[in-house]
């Protein structure tokens, strides 16, 4: 008994030091987030209450607003933009989808989109794990396509992601600022 107290003892004692020489890395401005479609699918899973198959998961770092110009500014009109923060915005299918016309196959895949003020051009690129928009290889898209954007009465702080039931499958939807996008996936 003594022993294992020694141990619990020696354990605080080494967990504590690392905490004091800061070894354990900042909390990122832009902190990483995730959405499912169906929503809470984790959750509904857990509870035995699922009504439908997983379909898609979108992983993204939320950057904040913090009083700038976003889309004209900080997202540059005309060029690829990640979608995110950090690492590039990425979505996975857990089953085939259509997109523009063009099936994508079951699979993860990142998303781009080049921003205009009334329209984006979504980009689904098969090139995964990759930060920013550094790396980008159009000869590695699968699929492009251009949605209209509304403008909101109200500004979304932190970059949002969340996908919505359609009639013919799920949209992902994207806010931030003042601007909202709904991206259409079919079955």
């Amino acid at each position: 008994m003594k022993k294992a107290f020694g141990i619990i003892i020696l354990f605080q004692f080494f967990f504590i030091s690392l905490l004091a020489q800061n070894s354990l890395p900042p909390v990122d401005k832009s902190p990483m987030d995730m959405g499912y479609y169906p929503a809470n699918y984790p959750v509904q899973k857990i509870n035995d209450k699922i009504t439908e198959p997983l379909a898609a998961r979108v992983i993204y770092s939320r950057p904040q607003k913090a009083g700038r110009t976003i889309f004209g500014g900080l997202v540059k009109y005309g060029e690829i933009w990640r979608m995110g923060a950090n690492e590039a915005t990425e979505i996975e299918f857990y089953k085939n989808v259509r997109f523009g016309g063009k099936k994508i196959n079951k699979g993860r895949y990142t998303l781009y989109a080049i921003v205009n003020e009334t329209s984006w051009t979504i980009i689904v690129n098969k090139e995964t794990d990759t930060w920013g928009s550094f790396k980008y290889d159009s000869k590695k898209d699968v699929a492009r396509s251009q949605v209209l954007v509304q403008k909101t009465d109200f500004v979304t702080e932190s970059l949002a992601m969340a996908f919505e039931k359609s009639t013919a499958g799920f949209n992902l939807i994207i806010a931030w600022d003042n601007i909202r996008a709904s991206i259409p996936f079919t079955f």
